[in-house]
């Protein structure tokens, strides 16, 4: 059997990161699609979680899937926007369009994150840790924002040191 097409990953530096997504507009079966290609390729990174422009596509949706008790719970964040947020707390993250490095970030300690599922139908969810930490990842790459601005400048610059480093290799 033929492994499903996974897209690719489009690293720091490409220029659709940074770009504010345009809304979804049309419910079709080639946004179907698209969220099927999003979550194999997610799940085959691995990751919990995977916006649109990560996979070079400038739109409004991002795929998520944290696994609390090992078992999937995939969801889909279609136009999506943080309602309420509340508490603040620091914790390591990664992204698969930084890979390889981790960053101490402050997120908001819980969220409330309104959206439209892939049935269209208007969504409501929240939570906090993990959870609350994905989705406000999330939204900020739809808005062209990466891990690597919420930190302070000498960390982003070694990280930057890091990336120049592993592009020379032809490691990036």
């Amino acid at each position: 059997m033929k492994e499903p097409h996974l897209l690719p990953i489009r690293k720091y530096g490409d220029p659709v990161l940074r770009r504010k997504t345009k809304p979804v507009a049309v419910f079709d079966d080639e946004l179907r699609k698209t969220i099927q290609a999003m979550f194999r390729t997610m799940y085959a990174e691995p990751g919990i979680g995977l916006a649109a422009p990560q996979v070079g596509l400038s739109l409004r949706l991002a795929v998520v899937d944290v696994q609390s008790d090992g078992k999937n719970r995939p969801l889909v964040l279609i136009n999506p926007k943080i309602e309420e947020a509340r508490g603040g707390v620091y914790g390591m993250e990664g992204c698969l369009s930084l890979p390889g490095l981790m960053f101490n970030i402050r997120r908001a300690e819980w969220v409330r994150v309104s959206a439209i599922n892939e049935k269209g139908m208007p969504v409501s969810l929240s939570g906090d840790g993990l959870f609350a930490r994905c989705l406000q990842h999330e939204l900020d790459h739809l808005d062209g924002k990466l891990v690597i601005d919420r930190v302070p400048l000498h960390r982003r610059l070694k990280a930057l040191w890091e990336i120049r480093k592993r592009k020379k290799a032809g490691l990036w």
